[in-house]
C-alpha cells in the first residue's frame, strides 16, 4: 500500500514537472511586451526583422478568422500597435494535467522523453494539415462514409484497440493524401479519448486482400508511415499486414529503408489464417476469419459525440499571459488585438495559434491575420500576431486536441480545462542522422514507409515488458530491414587476383600479423547485460560475453528483464542487414532461450560448426533430438526430428518447431558441420565452401516457400550461426560468407574489412590467427574452382618472414 501511494505520489509530481516544463517553453515564445506608444516603432522594426529569417513562401500567410455571425474576421495588421487599441494579449498554453499524464503514460513517465514526444507530434501533424478537421465537409464526408479506416468494436486479448485499413476501397485518383490522412485522424483522435485504449495501446491492420496496383499510393504509404512512427500519439503495440500480393515487395523493399531498426520488431506480414495468432477471432471481422460485425456508421456517430465533447476542451487551455489590457506587444510576442468580445478573442487565439506554427520548425516566424487585401504590415481594421515561436519546443495544445474548424471553436469560450491529447510511443523522425531538434519540419519528414506497416517504438534498449508483453520482438518477420550492410564493403576491397598477389607477398606470418592488429584493438561497445547478476550463468564461457548494442533481445516474460538476455548478437551480411545471428552453444538452461530467439526472429536455417563433444569436452548442449522421430521439449515450444540427413562433412536435421501456446508450427533446417578437426582448421577448405554453398540454397528454398508471408530482405531471416563460444569458427563461417557474396556481385573482397565489422558486432569473432588466415586461403580456392583464376601459385607461403619495419 505504502509502495502504490509513493508510485502515486512520483508521478504527481512528474506531471507538475512536465506541465511546468512545457509551460516555460510556451512563455519562452512571449518573452516581451511593449507598454507604451514608444514601443511601437521598435515593434514594427523587429516584426520587419522576423519576417527577414520566415521562409519567402510563408511571409504572406492569411487567415481567415471567422465573425461572430459567421463572417470574415478583422482585418490584418502590422507591426504591433502602442497602448492605445483593445485589449492586447499574448496567447500561450496552459498544459492540462489530462495532456501530461496521457504523454508521460507514452513514455514510462520519463519527463524529457515525454516533453520530446510531445514536441515532434505537433511538429509532425501540423507539416501534414490534419489540424482544421471537419467531418461535416466534402470530400472529408464522403472518404469517412466509404469505411476504408473504421476502428472495430472490439480489442485484442490485452486489451489494445484495433484499428483496420482496407486498401482496395482506396482510390489514389480520386481523393487526396490531406484528406485520407484527415479521416485517419479524426478517428484516431475519437478512439484515443478512450482511457483503456491510452494504456493497452492500438494494434493497426493494414488489410491488403483483393487489392491491386492501383489501390496503392506510394507517397501516400509515405506520409502515413511518418505519421504513425513519429508524429501521432498512438501507442501502437504491433502493425499487421495481411495477404500483401507479390507486387507490394518491389515498393516495400524500398520503403523500408527508412525504418530504423527498432521499428521492424512490431511488424508483422501475416496470411488471414495467421491473423488469428495476433487477434482473438471474435475481434475480427468475418471477412479477416472472425465472428465480429462492424457497424461503421454507429462508429462515425460515437466519432461525432466524442468531437462534441471535445469542443469544450479546445480553448480551455489558451491563457493571457501578461493580462492587463492596452499593452502593447514588440517583437517576440504574440498579439491579439480584438474589439469584441471574449467569444471573438477565443476564436481569433486560437486560430492564430495554429497559423503560428503552420510556419514550421522555423525560430522565428511572423503571421499577419487578414479578411482583406491590404499588404501585410498595414494596421487599418486589424488584428496581427507576431511571434517569436520555437516550434520546436513548444507544442500546440489546440492541434493536438484535433483542431476542430472555426464554425466549431466559437461555442468554445466557457469550456472547462482539460485535454484530449492520447500517449503514444512514436519514433522521433530524423533523416539526417544528426541529433539536431531544430531541423525543419520538411527536412524532418523526408522519411518514407508503406502504408499502414509502421509500429511504434519503445527507445529503451532492452524494451519493457509493458511494451513487449503482448507480442515478442520480430525485426525479420517485418522486412524493413536495411538493403546495405557495411559487411563486405568497407575498407579496401581488391580483385581477386590482387588478393592472391597480396597473401603471397605477405606470407602466413604476415597475415598473422595482420590478425594480430586487429585482435588488440579494444572491444566497441559494452557488456551491461551480458554481466548483469541474473544472466551471469547464462554466459557458456566467462569470457566470451554479448555486447549490447547489437544484442538479439527476447521478448519479456513477466516484465522481468534479465529474461530478454540470451548471449546472441544480430551480425550484418553482404547487402543485408541482420542477416546472421552470432551466438554460443546453447546450455541446457538456456536451450529454452534459443528456440524462443528462433521462433521470435522467425529463423528458418540454423548452422552448427561444432560437435556436442570433442576432445571429451561438452562444446554444446543436445537442444535437438539427432535420431527420427524424437522429440524433446523447452518451455514453450516441442522441437520434433522429422528426418535425418548425414553426409561425409555434415548432417541435416529436418525440425518441426511448435508453439505450445498457439499450437502454431514452423519447419527449421539444421545444418552441422562435422569435419572441422578437433586442433586447427581444415587442411582444405572444399568441404567448408560445399556445406556454405548447401546452406545458402536450403535458405533460399525456404525463404521461397514462405510465398506472400515474407515480404523482407530476398534473403530472408537471419541464419543462425554458432559454434561452442559463437566467435571462431562461427566467424569464419560467416566471414566466408559474407565475402563469397560480394565476390559474386561485384567482384571484390575484403576479408580484413569484413572480419572488422563482424567483429564490432560479435566480440572477438574470428578468434584465432588460424582463422583468419584460412579465410584468406578458402576465398582464394572458392575462386580457383569457379573459374574466377586460372593458375594460383603461393609458393613460399608458409615460408615468408614479415616484412621488416
Amino acid at each position: 500500500m505504502v509502495h502504490l501511494y509513493q508510485r502515486r505520489r512520483n508521478r504527481e509530481q512528474a506531471v507538475k514537472q512536465f506541465i511546468d516544463l512545457c509551460n516555460n517553453l510556451g512563455a519562452n515564445c512571449s518573452t516581451t511586451t511593449a507598454t507604451s506608444p514608444s514601443a511601437s516603432s521598435s515593434s514594427a522594426s523587429s516584426t520587419q526583422n522576423l519576417i527577414a529569417v520566415v521562409p519567402p513562401q510563408l511571409q504572406q500567410l492569411q487567415v481567415q478568422l471567422p465573425a461572430p455571425g459567421g463572417g470574415a474576421g478583422a482585418g490584418g495588421g502590422g507591426g504591433g500597435g502602442g497602448g492605445g487599441g483593445g485589449g492586447a494579449t499574448p496567447v500561450r498554453r496552459h498544459i492540462s494535467h489530462t495532456t501530461a499524464v496521457k504523454f508521460l503514460y507514452a513514455r514510462k513517465f520519463d519527463i524529457p522523453r515525454a516533453v520530446s514526444l510531445y514536441e515532434q507530434h505537433e511538429q509532425i501533424r501540423l507539416k501534414e494539415y490534419l489540424y482544421n478537421i471537419d467531418p461535416d465537409v466534402e470530400p472529408l464526408r464522403s472518404e469517412l462514409q466509404t469505411g476504408k479506416f473504421t476502428i472495430l468494436p472490439a480489442r485484442t486479448s490485452s486489451g489494445a484497440a484495433i484499428a483496420l485499413f482496407t486498401a482496395n476501397r482506396h482510390s489514389p485518383l480520386s481523393v487526396s493524401h490531406t484528406t485520407t490522412l484527415q479521416g485517419i485522424v479524426y478517428q484516431l483522435d475519437s478512439a484515443l479519448q478512450d482511457s483503456e485504449t491510452q494504456r493497452a495501446g492500438l494494434v493497426f491492420i493494414y488489410d491488403m486482400s483483393g487489392s491491386k496496383y492501383s489501390n496503392f499510393d506510394y507517397d501516400l504509404s509515405q506520409k502515413i508511415l511518418t505519421l504513425l512512427k513519429g508524429g501521432y500519439p498512438a501507442r501502437l503495440k504491433k502493425v499487421l499486414i495481411v495477404t500483401a500480393p507479390l507486387w507490394f515487395k518491389a515498393p516495400f523493399k524500398i520503403l523500408r529503408l527508412f525504418v530504423r531498426e527498432k521499428l521492424r520488431e512490431r511488424v508483422f506480414t501475416v496470411s488471414v489464417p495467421q491473423l488469428a495468432l495476433h487477434v482473438p477471432r471474435k475481434a475480427l471481422p468475418i471477412h479477416l476469419g472472425g465472428t465480429l460485425e462492424v457497424d461503421h456508421a454507429t462508429w462515425l456517430l460515437s466519432c461525432r459525440q466524442s468531437m462534441t465533447n471535445r469542443e469544450d476542451e479546445l480553448l480551455a487551455n489558451i491563457v493571457g499571459v501578461g493580462g492587463g489590457s492596452g499593452s502593447g506587444s514588440a517583437a517576440g510576442s504574440a498579439i491579439v488585438s480584438t474589439n469584441g468580445t471574449e467569444t471573438e478573442a477565443a476564436t481569433t487565439a486560437a486560430t492564430i495559434i495554429s497559423a503560428v506554427h503552420q510556419l514550421g520548425d522555423n525560430n522565428t516566424t511572423v503571421v499577419t491575420v487578414s479578411n482583406g487585401v491590404g499588404p501585410a504590415g498595414s494596421t487599418a481594421g486589424g488584428v496581427t500576431a507576431a511571434a517569436t515561436a520555437a516550434t520546436a519546443t513548444e507544442p500546440n495544445e489546440n492541434i493536438t486536441i484535433n483542431g476542430l474548424s472555426p464554425s466549431h471553436r466559437q461555442a468554445a469560450n466557457n469550456s472547462s480545462s482539460s485535454s484530449a491529447v492520447t500517449a503514444a510511443n512514436p519514433l522521433k523522425l530524423n533523416t539526417s542522422g544528426t541529433a539536431d531538434n531544430n531541423s525543419t519540419i520538411t527536412n524532418a519528414t523526408t522519411a518514407a514507409g508503406a502504408a499502414g506497416a509502421a509500429a511504434g517504438t519503445t527507445t529503451t534498449t532492452n524494451g519493457g515488458g509493458e511494451f513487449w508483453s503482448e507480442n515478442p520482438p520480430s525485426s525479420a518477420s517485418s522486412g524493413f530491414s536495411d538493403d546495405d550492410s557495411l559487411a563486405g564493403q568497407e575498407g579496401d576491397p581488391k580483385p581477386i587476383d590482387q588478393i592472391v598477389q597480396m597473401v603471397k607477398q605477405r606470407g602466413r606470418h604476415g597475415l598473422i600479423k595482420e590478425y594480430a592488429d586487429i585482435r588488440n584493438r579494444a572491444p566497441e561497445g559494452t557488456f551491461l547485460h551480458a554481466r548483469m547478476r541474473a544472466n551471469l550463468t547464462k554466459n557458456r564461457y566467462t569470457d566470451v560475453l554479448c555486447y549490447d548494442h547489437s544484442r538479439v533481445v527476447l521478448a519479456n516474460e513477466d516484465g522481468d528483464e534479465p529474461s530478454d538476455y540470451i548471449n546472441a548478437n544480430f551480425v550484418d551480411g553482404y547487402k543485408q542487414k541482420n542477416a546472421y545471428i552470432s551466438t554460443q552453444g546453447p546450455l541446457p538452461k538456456t536451450s529454452q532461450d534459443f528456440w524462443r530467439m528462433i521462433w521470435e526472429q522467425h529463423c528458418l536455417v540454423i548452422v552448427m560448426t561444432t560437435r556436442v563433444m570433442e576432445r571429451g569436452r561438452v562444446k554444446c548442449g543436445q537442444y535437438w533430438e539427432p535420431t527420427e522421430e524424437s522429440s524433446l521439449e523447452f518451455g514453450d515450444y516441442h522441437v520434433r526430428t522429422i528426418s535425418v540427413e548425414c553426409n561425409e562433412d555434415y548432417m541435416v536435421a529436418s525440425l518441426e518447431l511448435r508453439n505450445i501456446k498457439t499450437d502454431e508450427v514452423r519447419n527449421v533446417s539444421h545444418w552441422q558441420f562435422t569435419s572441422w578437426p578437433d586442433y586447427g582448421v581444415p587442411s582444405s577448405a572444399m568441404a567448408m565452401l560445399n556445406f556454405l554453398q548447401k546452406v545458402r540454397e536450403k535458405q533460399a528454398q525456404l525463404v521461397q516457400g514462405l510465398g506472400d508471408t515474407w515480404a523482407g530482405h530476398p534473403r530472408g531471416p537471419p541464419i543462425v550461426v554458432h559454434c561452442s563460444a559463437g566467435i571462431g569458427r562461427t566467424g569464419t563461417f560467416i566471414t566466408l560468407d559474407i565475402c563469397i557474396s560480394r565476390l559474386e556481385d561485384v567482384g571484390t573482397a575484403d576479408i580484413r574489412g569484413t572480419v572488422e565489422k563482424i567483429r564490432s558486432q560479435r566480440a572477438y569473432s574470428i578468434q584465432m590467427p588460424d582463422q583468419y588466415v584460412f579465410c584468406h586461403l578458402a576465398l582464394i580456392e572458392y575462386a580457383y574452382s569457379r573459374g574466377m583464376l586460372q593458375t594460383v601459385d603461393l609458393a613460399g607461403f608458409d615460408e615468408r618472414e614479415p616484412d621488416s619495419e
